[in-house]
């Protein structure tokens, strides 16, 4: 059997599910399409691909310090399979590079690259989504995509670097790019390059993200339910006038009084104090927090009797460290605005309540909510910024419909995922939207349709003493095309430069891995999700 196709100005005869390319890869530069440009079309031989050099100025902001294992508190652009994404491109498999810009309404400029396997393509697409502002292509999480077989694409969102948010003064049309855009464009073009080169659209469309890619996430499903069959949300920034207003409540909060500040060097102490009083509860003490919400702990623990030092809180600190396990609050109802930080998290709190706020909060009051490029955190009021907050950036924003129907009744699936000693996003978010979800759908369908798995004692989308290295792409792989929902996922935890000291299931919230009472709890065989 034949297909005819069109899409690079001459016609193409090609087997019917064929996996290889049918045309050439530089053939692709004459790729005709509305509002699309191509810029570039090259083979990139196997091992060959070297990330571009980024121009001094449009870089965007590294990453913060490191945690205890090496793995970066906040991932590298394009983490979302979880564990850190690798470094090397020497064992990427040949392919078929194309980059193109996007031009869907004035002020757009999109640019999004597609990478094609040149041989073996599993006939699926993967899109990969970015963390923080954006402003950059994630190579990495490409280079992850074509090393399983998919075709895989990234956008930049519409601008180029990451920090600060000045892309969004006086660029409406880039704001939405940033917000939902950008994503929909990409998936739409891209599903159109991979026609014209194979012969045969992706048979599975996918998207994975963590941080702002859970958001992206997210908001394709909410948004535009028909351009994905299954998407992996990680540590999702979806509730962004919350989120980022408990991001600059907290640095507020926290150099209010200076007396209260919490130094990086009492950060040891705080959460041996938080493993001391719940990491035993599941029965098995592994430096690992199985499940916060049934952990009770009180910072006041470690208040100073005699001289301060870095074993104890001053009771200042502790009156801060209370509030950041709480999370903002409305000053006159007590009403929880934004969940805060789970006990297990203080080795990563610097990203919160360190020496200086975390920025992405502060930008997206200054340059977003107020438009006013001398706003200060100084004059951030909790009570009416976060309600602003809601009124001007959350329609674009937030992501937090739980309406998925019209998602899951075309078979789409979602799937979830949080560490629970996230130091950056509030992993109990995740559980109250998903929860949101379930009451909305009903328990019996959102199960056929949505899981959630919560990751004891990892970090921000990686990183930790959890088990942080998991494959949710292949779970959820399986989900849309074979049917089989993911009772658990198999994960592991890996220091950096050593071996995998220790397996164990991730379990479909809210059942938590539980020890079967015999047998190394350093491997997955001796737990069961219960």
């Amino acid at each position: 059997m034949k297909n005819w196709i069109t899409g690079i100005g001459v016609f193409v005869a090609v087997s019917a599910g064929s996996l290889h390319a049918a045309v050439p890869c530089e053939s692709l530069k004459g790729f005709a399409m509305k509002n699309v440009t191509i810029t570039m079309a090259q083979t990139v031989a196997a091992g060959e691909f070297t990330p571009p050099v980024v121009p001094r100025g449009t870089a965007p902001a590294p990453p913060p310090a490191e945690d205890a294992d090496g793995a970066p508190a906040t991932p590298p652009r394009g983490g979302g399979r979880g564990g850190p994404p690798p470094v090397s491109y020497k064992d990427v498999p040949a392919f078929c590079r194309v980059a193109a810009t996007l031009t869907p309404v004035k002020d757009s400029e999109i640019k999004i690259e597609v990478w094609l396997p040149e041989a073996g393509w599993n006939g699926k697409m993967e899109a990969v989504g970015n963390g923080a502002w954006a402003g950059s292509i994630s190579f990495s999480a490409l280079a992850t995509a074509v090393r399983a077989g998919y075709a895989g694409t990234s956008t930049d969102t519409g601008h180029t670097g990451g920090n600060p948010a000045t892309f969004t003064i006086g660029h409406p049309e880039k704001v939405i790019d940033f917000a939902y855009r950008s994503v929909h464009e990409m998936a739409v073009t891209a599903k159109a390059v991979i026609r014209a080169y194979y012969g045969d659209a992706p048979k599975f469309s996918y998207f994975n993200g963590c941080s702002t890619g859970g958001r992206q996430a997210l908001t394709a499903v909410q948004r535009y339910p028909k351009d994905f069959d299954g998407v992996v949300a990680g540590a999702p920034a979806m509730n962004v006038s919350h989120l980022q207003g408990n991001q600059a409540w907290t640095g507020q909060i926290t150099h209010l009084d200076e007396a209260g500040y919490i130094p990086a060097t009492k950060y040891p102490a705080l959460l041996a104090a938080a493993m001391n009083a719940c990491d035993a509860l599941d029965g098995v003490s592994d430096r690992v927090i199985e499940n916060p919400r049934v952990c009770k702990f009180d910072p006041r623990v470690l208040l100073c009797t005699a001289e301060d030092n870095i074993s104890c809180l001053t009771a200042p600190q502790v009156e801060v460290a209370r509030k950041v396990y709480s999370g903002v609050t409305n000053s006159v109802t007590g009403k929880s605005i934004f969940p805060g930080l789970e006990p297990g998290s203080e080795r990563g709190w610097a990203n919160l309540s360190g020496p200086r706020p975390m920025a992405l909060g502060v930008e997206t009051f200054r340059y977003l909510v107020h438009q006013d490029p001398a706003w200060t955190l100084a004059k951030f009021n909790a009570d009416t910024d976060i309600p602003l907050a809601e009124k001007t950036i959350g329609p674009l924003m937030d992501a937090m419909d739980p309406n998925l129907k019209p998602f899951t009744d075309r078979g789409g699936k979602l799937l979830m995922y949080h560490g629970w000693a996230d130091p950056g996003i509030s992993p109990r978010n995740s559980v109250n939207y998903y929860e949101s979800v379930v009451d909305k759908l009903g328990a019996e369908k959102a199960s056929k349709s949505i899981r959630l798995f919560m990751v004891p004692g990892m970090g921000h989308c990686s990183g930790g003493d959890g088990t942080d290295r998991f494959d949710a792409v292949a779970a959820i792989d399986q989900w849309v095309e074979k049917g089989k929902a993911p009772d658990s996922i198999a994960a592991s935890h890996q220091p950096r430069g050593g071996a995998v000291d220790k397996t164990r299931p991730l379990c479909p919230y809210p059942q938590t891995a539980v020890y079967k009472g015999s047998g190394s709890t350093n491997e997955a065989a001796n737990f069961v999700c219960r």
